[in-house]
């Protein structure tokens, strides 16, 4: 609801989505005015921000400084995608993404939303 909340306070409508460490959906939000191909592209940011542990937007730099990694399975170069790490920041337990904004304002809502649980998006 952190991440719903920005976003209408800033007038914006995203697709949503949070996974275990798994890549499993365990909860999920087509906000109004976004299609399912918005809300795939939140999953697959979700998915793959799950699958390596950081942030989609930090695959889009390495994709551009090692040659292949855009290429390589669940990577993801367009920001908004973010893991999720337990509130002391040492356990990772997922990944959150979100679609149907510009790329920085689809990971600053995941952000709020990570925040809003009392969890972080990165370790301690």
């Amino acid at each position: 609801s952190g991440c719903a909340a920005h976003a209408t306070a800033k007038k914006q409508s995203h697709a949503i989505v949070v996974v275990d460490v798994g890549g499993h959906v365990v909860a999920a939000l087509r906000m109004d005015g976004n299609g399912t191909g918005i809300f795939d592209f939140a999953q697959a940011k979700a998915q793959a921000s799950a699958a390596w542990g950081f942030a989609t937007a930090q695959m889009a730099e390495g994709a551009k400084s090692t040659p292949g990694f855009g290429d390589a399975p669940h990577v993801v170069i367009v920001g908004g995608g973010v893991p999720i790490y337990s509130a002391d920041g040492k356990t990772r337990i997922g990944a959150a993404g979100a679609s149907g904004e510009d790329p920085a304002d689809d990971a600053a809502c995941v952000e709020a939303g990570i925040r809003a649980a009392g969890l972080r998006s990165s370790r301690s």
